[in-house]
């Protein structure tokens, strides 16, 4: 498929999180003429460890700051020529929503708004081909019974105030196209896995328990239903809708791979237990069911027919292949996952920039 858009300035904020790193990496080795800025705040979630392969790149920069900062983001597009943005930045983990739903608001909800509104801005000013890409999350689709799958059509209903962020922000994506003709591109994906993935979510906080003897948290009756894409596919993915993509368009992105949570709790522990030289079963008795998450998804599920129709993409990676690379990285990395853990993680980029980004 012949291509539609080629980026020669790229804006991605977030990009020190779990997925916005991953995709820094991936989009640098496909597109070797393109240059990329890194906008990141560096919350709990941020670390520039994930990006050791890149930042001595002449064609990468990292700056620290804040996407409700339009000053900043003003000064960045200009002086970058940026042609594209790819916006990862977001507060994501719903438990912490459900402890603090204001800076969920901020930083989904009016950061989006004012990324849009400086990017439109900027894109009025003559750039002759521009893209606008927000990341978003299949969780704003709200929760499936035990049949069908979300399609871009189906309605928002949110049940988190994560979810409800991330629907707002959305909605004024859609807002700038129709209002403005704003050439924006919207892609919600389903759960992801993979490297660098911080570890409060489900995947790497079961490695880390487990290689630690810890107990192993299972939400209610653990019979929770996800679909797993590994973060890898989800990068391929994304730089695919950002160039071949049609302006105004939303588009899922799915692995295929549905599994209920303790199913994969069992999985990792099992594969652990060899690993570890652990006896069979060992690692399962670490598991410990705790009170259901507050307005809990029992099912998710992507049809993801759209990008693989008109985009004629797919994910490459099996789920046995990739939660089996997963738990290997994190074995082979187990001095990233203690710094996180401990915040040593954060000390990083006083080392590395200082003042100076």
């Amino acid at each position: 498929m012949a291509e539609l858009f080629t980026p020669a300035s790229l804006l991605v904020t977030g990009g020190a999180g779990f997925i916005g790193s991953n995709f820094i990496h991936h989009f640098m080795a496909v597109r070797p003429h393109c240059r990329v800025v890194n906008l990141d705040l560096l919350t709990y979630a941020g670390n520039l460890e994930n990006l050791k392969g890149v930042e001595g790149n002449p064609r990468y920069r990292f700056v620290k700051g804040d996407i409700c900062d339009g000053a900043l983001v003003a000064r960045l597009l200009a002086e970058e020529r940026i042609d594209a943005v790819v916006h990862f930045a977001a507060e994501s983990h719903v438990d912490r929503s459900i402890e603090g739903p204001e800076l969920f608001v901020r930083t989904n909800v009016l950061g989006t708004q004012i990324l849009l509104e400086e990017a439109r801005r900027h894109w009025q000013k003559g750039v002759e081909q521009f893209r606008f890409l927000q990341i978003s999350t299949d969780e704003v689709y709200g929760s499936l019974g035990a049949t069908g799958y979300f399609t871009e059509e189906t309605p928002l209903a949110t049940n988190s105030p994560y979810s409800a962020s991330k629907a707002g922000a959305d909605l004024l994506l859609r807002a700038y196209h129709e209002t403005y003709g704003f050439p924006t591109l919207n892609t919600r994906c389903s759960n992801n896995y993979g490297p660098y993935h911080f570890p409060e979510k489900l995947i790497p906080l079961m490695i880390s328990n487990i290689i630690g003897k810890k107990p192993l948290p299972v939400y209610g009756d653990g019979k929770n239903v996800r679909d797993w894409l590994h973060v890898r596919d989800h990068a391929s993915a994304v730089e695919r809708v950002l160039t071949q993509g049609a302006p105004g368009r939303v588009y899922n992105i799915g692995g295929n791979n549905e599994w209920q949570n303790i199913d994969i709790v069992n999985l990792v522990c099992d594969l652990l237990d060899s690993r570890l030289g652990r006896g069979a079963g060992e690692n399962r008795s670490l598991i410990t069911y705790v009170k259901d998450r507050l307005g809990h998804d029992r099912r998710y599920a992507i049809d993801a027919a759209r990008i693989r129709t008109e985009l004629e993409w797919e994910p490459s990676y099996t789920f046995e292949q990739g939660i089996a690379e997963t738990i290997d990285w994190y074995l082979a990395n187990r001095e990233w996952t203690e710094k996180v853990t401990s915040g040593a993680y954060r000390d990083y980029y006083e080392r590395m920039y200082g003042n100076r980004a």
